[in-house]
Parts: C-alpha cells; structure tokens; sequence
C-alpha cells in the first residue's frame, strides 16, 4: 500500500489571475505558500485538512467532473458573504435528506464547489 504523506488538488485554470482572485479574494481562503514568477506562478491555498493549488494555465476548463467540497461551520453566513463577494451562487443552502446543509457556487471556470455544513447532530460528527 502506498503511504501518502500528505496531499492537494492541483487546478490549472484557463485565467490564473481570475482564479486567484476568486479563491484568495471572493472565497477568501488562506495563502499555505507561493512559488515561480509569470507563466509559471503558482499559489497553494489552505483547504481545511488539505491544500487546493492554482498554477499553470490550461487551454480549457477542467474536467467537468470535477467538484469542490468544502465544509463551513455556518453556510447560511458563508452564503451572505459570498453573496456581497459576487461570487456565482448555483443553488442557496438548503437542507438535504442526508441531513447536510449545501450550497453550491462556481469558480470562473465552472467548477462547482458545494459549501457544507454538518448539522451538530449529524453522524458525520461522531467518531465509533
């Protein structure tokens, strides 16, 4: 078995800039490091447990497949800020029948990013 050390999700948007912004600015998320200079700057963001990297530049969006997770202790405020933030809101949070609180928003790529937040009493918080 392979023994991962640590982990990221690398992201090569089509507009580095753009996306920068969007994640540093617009979701507001936390500089972990950043490197290289031009075509080849590159920034690593805090993403809870793990890290989400920006760099390069793709000639076309990612993989529509791709999804974001990101849990937040209040999405109903996550959603407010987001909202003064213009960020691109798909879906306002509602609660779902596996008991989660989502929204959903884009990047400026499209990729679809849900905003969580687990319920005190959902069993996502309890270890057995």
């Amino acid at each position: 078995m392979v023994h991962v050390l640590g982990s990221r999700v690398l992201l090569r948007p089509t507009n580095p800039e753009l996306s920068r912004a969007f994640y540093g600015e617009t979701l507001g998320l936390a500089v972990y490091r950043e490197f290289g200079t031009g075509p080849e700057h590159g920034t690593v963001y805090f993403l809870g447990g793990g890290f989400l990297e920006v760099s390069g530049r793709a000639e076309a969006p990612p993989a529509p497949g791709l999804r974001l997770w990101l849990q937040v202790a209040d999405v109903q405020a996550s959603y407010e800020e987001l909202l003064s933030r213009d960020a691109e809101v798909l879906r306002p949070p509602r609660l779902e029948p596996w008991g989660l609180i989502e929204m959903w928003i884009a990047d400026p790529d499209g990729v679809r990013i849900a905003v969580v937040e687990v319920p005190a009493d959902h069993p996502l918080r309890f270890r057995p």
